[in-house]
């Protein structure tokens, strides 16, 4: 393909990007003491700031939200100095950085809450499975249902910490609905047995997630927040027994807030062989729905990242593992130069190693 429309601009109401190229939301599990990312992040991110949007790692709201060991957060006013740290280098390096707020619900373990407690989760139901702590994996547990104040305090968490991310100085907030956490457990059946308004009917499973879309956006403003979603997503065990009727109504409602962007992920098409219900390629699907800016993730090289723009179906393109290993993808992608491979073994945990110390084609961002 002799045009490669993943390094032209991208223009919108809340965006002028100078490529279509977006570094997904990263798990790294490398937060200092306190959940707080220091220099050795600031240079990371710094250094794949040629991205046309770098959303961050997931970030948890609240301590109720943690569900890895080593995962920063953004509600403490020490991350929040963290996290300028980030931002200030992202933007001198030319970039722009989105800050993704997390809950992870029940995929949580007490050894991981900070008062010992149980993770909290729209039901009393477990998912299969183990959770991930600083003493190894451990058997899930079943989870405190929320009551209607906790819900209601956990959106006050939401639309906090979005505030929070705007004084770090982050250009946005993309907030987590995806992969099995906190938003998609409100979303599907098998982790949703409520009998109030925020379960049942598919526009009560979808309140959960509308009531923080517009709590953020009350607070930081629309053109300021994204969301992410993963309609054909079995992460954790959730499943769905209607997830096209499920996604279809709250993409719909979603279009009113006027959103920066909706970010889709594809699905592994091995976990849904025995799940006919699901869809098994989402982004032309919603695109047909949404109005707005739509970023698509999950599987990509650039071939069908190119295809899919030039399609129609997506205006952006996000890319996790290749960023991981060249900080500088877009620029080999111009110059059609060869990529590093990433190292698995690096991916969560530990230091600069596998983490800032990639090469790049030409000269490296130093500390």
């Amino acid at each position: 393909m002799s045009e490669k429309i993943l390094l032209s601009p991208f223009v919108s109401n809340e965006f002028s990007l100078p490529n279509r190229f977006v570094m997904a939301p990263l798990t790294r599990q490398r937060a200092a003491k306190g959940f707080v990312l220091n220099e050795m992040h600031a240079l990371y991110y710094a250094q794949r700031a040629s991205a046309g949007l770098i959303i961050s790692e997931a970030s948890q709201i609240s301590p109720k939200g943690m569900g890895y060991p080593n995962t920063p957060g953004i509600y403490s006013k020490q991350q929040i100095e963290g996290w300028k740290l980030v931002t200030h280098a992202v933007h001198q390096a030319g970039g722009q950085i989105y800050c993704q707020l997390w809950h992870v619900g029940r995929h949580s373990h007490p050894l991981l809450q900070q008062d010992g407690g149980l993770p909290v989760a729209p039901s009393a139901i477990a998912e299969s499975g183990h959770v991930t702590t600083q003493k190894g994996k451990m058997e899930a547990v079943v989870p405190h249902p929320l009551s209607k104040a906790e819900i209601t305090e956990t959106i006050n968490d939401y639309r906090q910490a979005a505030l929070n991310a705007i004084e770090a100085g982050f250009d946005g907030v993309e907030i987590h609905g995806a992969n099995g956490y906190l938003i998609e457990q409100f979303l599907n059946d098998s982790s949703n047995k409520r009998e109030d308004e925020y379960g049942g009917s598919v526009e009560n499973k979808s309140r959960f997630g509308l009531e923080v879309t517009e709590a953020v956006c009350d607070a930081i403003g629309s053109h300021h927040t994204g969301i992410r979603l993963s309609p054909s997503g079995t992460n954790f065990s959730v499943q769905n027994i209607n997830p096209v009727e499920t996604f279809e109504y709250l993409i719909d409602k979603l279009n009113a807030f006027k959103l920066a962007y909706l970010h889709l992920i594809e699905p592994v098409k091995s976990s849904l062989n025995q799940l006919p219900q699901y869809l098994k390629v989402v982004t032309p699907h919603f695109r047909e729905i949404f109005k707005g800016t739509l970023i698509t993730s999950a599987g990509y090289d650039f071939a069908s990242a190119e295809k899919v723009v030039a399609d129609g179906y997506a205006d952006l393109v996000a890319f996790g593992k290749l960023f991981i290993s060249n900080p500088d993808l877009p620029e080999r992608y111009a110059a059609n130069a060869s990529l590093n491979d990433w190292d698995i073994n690096t991916f969560y945990g530990g230091n600069e190693t596998g983490y800032s110390d990639y090469p790049f084609l030409n000269k490296n961002i130093e500390p």
